[in-house]
């Protein structure tokens, strides 16, 4: 366990980006007690996602020092005043979007676009302006407000949702990001029905979720595009009836075949803009694109509006899988315990704390789904 540095803070080890082309570093940290409204969880298990290394690249300008890391799985260790209902020992999956709660966005069912929330992660804060972070007696920021490459967190108590204790926390730590993401895409933003056909570019994380969303929905054919040949029996693990290598020049002409005309449904999983327009040019008349990656900022796509109007397209965006984290985690929980979701075949490997420089070259790769951090190793 890591020492006591002070009454009510603790000191942990965690990794560290203290500026853009750096390598992170894992060190010792004061991380202070909760105050209210917040938790404090030992984090047990975080993967590796693309936000984090878009972050690492300088794609995302967020606040600096901060520690990184945002998909994340633990057991609650103390609670601050004002957290009823959050008890010392309970298995949580933490949330990169807390949202507020009474907000029209959340009053609506839709608290991934909680204005509140997105102040948290802008500012890299908890809701009172202040950081529990801090290293040398310098401020450290928290990231998305989770900061999950640690030993422990303090994070917002609408942060965290219970899970079963009979969930392995790596397998958990991949729902509060690139499953629910995922999954939600296909059930929430598409609301995918039987015998659609879909198509999924990119299939990382959150695209393998897609696949496997979709075909928990009764999607047929459900196509999986990716530039890396190697992922397709992955992606027929999650789901995938057809692969399409991204990397031929007919990409798009293969889709049409194979969807007899275009997709009902193409989903954009990596960020890219030129991969948008794909899925787009990939949709069929009347169809619908759903953007889920997020692309860098200031990046652009370039769509014929002609092409929506003439073809009645739609373009929608999806940001964390349009989900109710309060809703959609126990049921994706649900269906895997019952086993009909897969989880273990996300995690690709597992590495120690120390490793974390080693796991994000892992993910640049593209050739793995999820990383996964044993933050107490």
């Amino acid at each position: 366990m890591p020492a006591t540095v002070a009454e009510g803070s603790r000191r942990i080890r965690a990794a560290v980006r203290w500026g853009v082309g750096r390598p992170l570093t894992v060190e010792a940290v004061d991380l202070a007690a909760p105050r209210e409204g917040e938790v404090e969880v030992r984090v047990e298990a975080s993967g590796v996602c693309g936000s984090d290394v878009h972050q690492i690249q300088g794609e995302y300008h967020l606040p600096l020092p901060c520690v990184l890391g945002h998909e994340g799985a633990g057991v609650v260790a103390r609670v601050g005043p004002g957290c009823p209902g959050i008890a010392a020992g309970e298995h949580v999956v933490l949330l990169w979007r807390s949202p507020c709660g009474h907000c029209p966005y959340c009053l609506a069912g839709r608290p991934a676009l909680c204005d509140h929330a997105a102040g948290i992660r802008q500012k890299g804060v908890m809701p009172d302006g202040t950081s529990r972070l801090s290293a040398g007696g310098r401020m450290v920021h928290h990231f998305l407000g989770v900061s999950s490459w640690a030993e422990y967190a303090v994070v917002p108590a609408a942060s965290v949702v219970p899970i079963p204790r009979e969930v392995p926390l790596p397998y958990a730590a991949l729902v509060g990001c690139a499953v629910v993401t995922g999954v939600g895409a296909a059930w929430n933003a598409a609301n995918l029905r039987p015998a659609q056909s879909v198509a999924v570019f990119g299939c990382g994380g959150v695209g393998l979720n897609i696949l496997q969303g979709a075909a928990l929905a009764g999607a047929h054919p459900i196509v999986a595009v990716d530039a890396q040949p190697a992922k397709e029996a992955l992606a027929t693990t999650f789901g995938a009836t057809h692969f399409v290598d991204g990397r031929r020049a007919d990409a798009v002409e293969a889709v049409r075949s194979l969807t007899g005309g275009g997709a009902e449904v193409a989903f954009e999983a990596v960020g890219l803009p030129v991969l948008m327009e794909t899925a787009l040019a990939a949709t069929r008349k009347g169809g619908v694109t759903v953007l889920v990656g997020v692309a860098p900022e200031g990046a652009s796509a370039r769509f014929d509006p002609q092409v929506l109007v003439q073809q009645e397209k739609t373009i929608r965006g999806c940001i964390y899988g349009s989900a109710q984290p309060a809703r959609d985690i126990p049921r994706i929980l649900g269906l895997f315990t019952a086993g009909k979701l897969r989880l273990r075949e996300l995690v690709s490997s597992r590495r120690p704390l120390g490793d974390i420089n080693e796991a994000i070259a892992e993910m640049r790769t593209g050739t793995v789904a999820r990383v996964v951090i044993d933050t107490q190793r």
